[in-house]
């Protein structure tokens, strides 16, 4: 790489034309390369193209180009005067951008006594929707490989965090506060990455996050072929019937109860047995029983008929009943949650 200092540039004279500074910035989540057509453009007319970082990823494509990029970190001043005579000189921005340098433009812009060049910011790759999933997904490795707690973590370990996330999520919602459901929603999605990391380890049968994303991304195609086939779906009620009837096809199970965890809540794991024994069109009686227990499943059956969750039913009402303790106690707010290291 050319690493001629901007020194040996001849100092232009006071009269001469400011020229143009661009400001070139990348994506480390887009595949080196891969630039937009304005920032070739800026590329190949540029009297001078230059950039602090030897390692940068672009450098290698941009030399295939047949693009001469200076290996330099010029002073606000001495970019300014490189700019001198109406030149453009192109600045690819490092991963953490050009802070000492723009400030430093911005220093000389504000003392008024310089001419300054053009500056333009122009973006040369953009991050896709969904890319910060990229930075998920390599801050986790990190963490697996270097972290003393992360990297002896095994699946059944994080299982009660997986759980206690879900809690922590559903509490989000049912107290509508927006910033604590993207919190959560984040802690929730470190579970999958998590544990997708953990599968890639196993010896036997290996997978990572993109068979996971791979996997739903199939099913939900699959399932929904009112949106990416030639069937037709007019009401959420066509949807639902849409996908009972494809996820019994891939299933092919004999019961309608297989697929429900038992060890979910008792209210909900109730008022899932009871909506899978309507939506099927079964007659199936209740069990009649001495106790508590039937009792409480002869209500979450008639809350889930009434179209009414029985577990954020009952959690309505003991959020209530905490509030009335708290409040005989003469405590206001609430208490701290739990969550993994």
């Amino acid at each position: 790489m050319n690493t001629t200092s901007l020194e040996d540039a001849q100092v232009p004279g006071p009269d001469a034309a400011p020229g143009r500074i661009v400001l070139l910035t990348t994506s480390h989540r887009v595949a080196p390369g891969l630039l937009s057509w304005p920032a070739w453009q800026a590329l190949r007319a540029a009297d001078r193209v230059l950039c602090a970082d030897g390692a940068h990823p672009q450098l290698p494509y941009l030399r295939e180009a047949g693009i001469a990029v200076d290996e330099a970190a010029p002073t606000a001043q001495e970019l300014v005067d490189a700019c001198a005579g109406g030149h453009t000189v192109v600045v690819v921005a490092t991963g953490e951008g050009e802070p000492a340098l723009t400030d430093g433009l911005a220093r000389l812009a504000g003392t008024g006594r310089i001419a300054m060049p053009e500056l333009e910011l122009l973006p040369a790759s953009y991050d896709l929707p969904g890319a910060r999933l990229l930075d998920l997904v390599q801050v986790m490795d990190r963490i697996r490989a270097e972290c003393p707690w992360s990297s002896r973590q095994t699946h059944e370990g994080l299982a009660k965090y997986g759980i206690e996330e879900a809690y922590e999520l559903v509490e989000a919602i049912e107290a509508g506060d927006r910033e604590e459901l993207r919190e959560e929603l984040g802690d929730v999605l470190l579970q999958v990455v998590f544990h997708a990391r953990i599968a890639e380890e196993d010896a036997d049968a290996p997978f990572s996050v993109d068979d996971v994303a791979g996997g739903i991304v199939a099913k939900l195609i699959h399932r929904h072929p009112h949106v990416f086939g030639d069937a037709t779906a007019e009401t959420p009620e066509d949807v639902k019937e849409h996908w009972l009837r494809t996820k019994a096809v891939e299933k092919q199970r004999t019961s309608v109860t297989e697929g429900i965890p038992l060890g979910q809540p008792g209210l909900a794991l109730a008022a899932k047995l009871s909506s899978r024994v309507r939506t099927a069109g079964l007659d199936v009686p209740l069990p009649q029983g001495e106790g508590i227990g039937y009792d409480l499943l002869a209500l979450a059956t008639r809350a889930e008929a009434d179209g009414v969750d029985p577990e954020a039913a009952l959690r309505a009402a003991a959020r209530a009943y905490r509030d009335a303790i708290r409040a005989a106690e003469g405590v206001a707010g609430q208490g701290p949650s739990g969550g993994q290291p």
